[in-house]
């Protein structure tokens, strides 16, 4: 869905999920558009009518053959590319019981850890979230048992 923002320059919302399982979360690898090769938390667009939670467990399952657990809000993103500016909702959950991502949509999938969180090379709008878990990891991880 996309709304218009100053001259030309659409709005475009986007739902994301940071998925965690034993302790590190799942980067997603974009294998098309203008921003190939970039890392990010899986996730797309919201349809029209859509809420963003429904929109991130339908993208993950389209994109990743992933049916999500708990979901509870992370933040919220807002970022200007030079095209459009993102809008962004990021969840935080873990996959549904015996569930495993699947490679459908993306070029390549990592579990990262606190330690190589910063080994892949995130997509502008993702790093600012990156950064945030890196600094709360003990407390989202170790305490919430993800």
């Amino acid at each position: 869905m996309a709304q218009q923002t100053g001259p030309g320059k659409p709005i475009v919302r986007v739902a994301a999920a940071i998925i965690c399982h034993d302790g590190k979360i799942l980067a997603a690898q974009r294998s098309y558009g203008p921003m190939k090769d970039g890392w990010e938390f899986p996730g797309g667009k919201i349809e029209e009518g859509e809420q963003p939670e429904d929109a991130v467990r339908r993208e993950c399952a389209e994109e990743l053959g992933l049916k999500l657990g708990v979901l509870w809000p992370f933040s919220s993103v807002e970022y200007d590319y030079p095209d459009f500016h993102l809008s962004m909702e990021l969840f935080m959950g873990a996959p549904a019981s015996g569930q495993e991502p699947q490679m459908i949509a993306h070029e390549a999938l990592r579990w990262l850890d606190r330690n190589n969180l910063l080994s892949v090379s995130w997509l502008p709008a993702d790093e600012e979230p990156v950064r945030a878990l890196g600094l709360a990891w003990d407390e989202l991880f170790d305490e919430m048992h993800l």
